[in-house]
């Protein structure tokens, strides 16, 4: 069995929590996740199964869409609903939508965000969260990330001391969106957390594909799991694609630099060139050799004879 499973995870379990659940449905360890989701979120999670968890990395690295909300008024520990409270300040004027779309339109582009303590990354051999539990406050690397669109999905809801409104981003990978959710809070000068988060496309991957933990146990019952798995071809559908002919074929499998086909010379070393035999069965990941521009060699070979 190999291929993708769309999950729609569910709240409640960690990423991890998923995979272990799905080697034992698919009674298999080779199961991969391809981005973190916090036990609190839901959404779409593609799981790599087989030889699929070798192009883990790169529906990792795909943009993610997200739909929020945000609470103003008070912050969190854990940027979250979830985490103890740490500052408050009631909302005491009127916020308008317009003054929440100029600062939409003021956080889109290219910015820098640090990652919450409370978060899986790992600095000194230890995950950020595990500083955070035993009352440690390290300083964290801020890294780049991508907001490609944020648009306001609700009215602003406002009561006595908080205000909450709802609002879809579509952001790089690596953007925290609780985070983010704190950004937008400062730039309308006031506390705030993410009340509610799920993800709703991981590339091209949408919630509407996603199947629940219970379809999949009644897929598991009828034997039709696998079928019910994207190719892996299909996963990196979005990649250059270049066909080649079955006499070449054993020397991809086996790893070999091979000559770069003209229509590919635009690419930069490092870039990633799907192969495929002519059966359309993805064999291999291969990039321009970056010294010798006529000749491309593989990044990872997906099929071969001995796996």
């Amino acid at each position: 069995m190999e291929g993708v499973l769309l999950l729609h995870k569910p709240i409640g379990m960690t990423s991890h929590d998923c995979v272990a659940k799905m080697r034992k449905l698919a009674r298999t360890k080779k199961i991969g996740h391809t981005g973190t989701l916090d036990p609190d979120v839901s959404g779409v999670l593609p799981l790599c199964i087989g030889r699929a968890t070798k192009i883990v990395e790169y529906l990792t690295a795909e943009s993610k869409t997200y739909e929020a909300e945000v609470t103003l008024g008070f912050s969190t520990t854990t940027e979250d609903a979830s985490g103890e409270i740490v500052s408050e300040k009631a909302v005491d004027r009127e916020i308008l939508a317009e003054e929440v779309l100029n600062v939409f339109s003021n956080m889109t582009g290219e910015r820098e965000q640090t990652p919450p303590m409370y978060s899986a990354i790992k600095i000194n051999g230890k995950k950020l969260y595990e500083y955070a539990r035993a009352g440690i406050e390290i300083e964290r690397p801020t890294r780049k990330i991508t907001i490609h669109e944020l648009i306001l999905l609700s009215g602003i809801n406002q009561d006595d001391k908080t205000v909450k409104f709802r609002f879809r981003v579509t952001c790089s990978k690596g953007t925290y969106v609780r985070t983010l959710a704190v950004m937008i809070g400062e730039q309308l000068g006031f506390p705030a957390h993410m009340s509610h988060l799920i993800r709703t496309k991981s590339g091209d991957f949408s919630l509407e594909q996603c199947l629940t933990f219970s379809e999949v146990e009644q897929l598991v019952e009828d034997d039709r799991l696998a079928e019910s798995l994207i190719s892996i071809g299909e996963a990196l559908k979005y990649l250059p694609k270049c066909i080649i002919h079955d006499n070449l074929a054993e020397k991809v499998k086996n790893g070999a630099v091979l000559p770069l086909p003209e229509q590919f010379v635009h690419l930069h070393s490092g870039e990633p060139l799907i192969i495929y035999d002519e059966n359309d069965t993805c064999l291999a990941i291969y990039t321009k050799h970056p010294e010798k521009m006529h000749l491309m060699k593989p990044i990872k070979v997906i099929k071969n004879d001995f796996v």
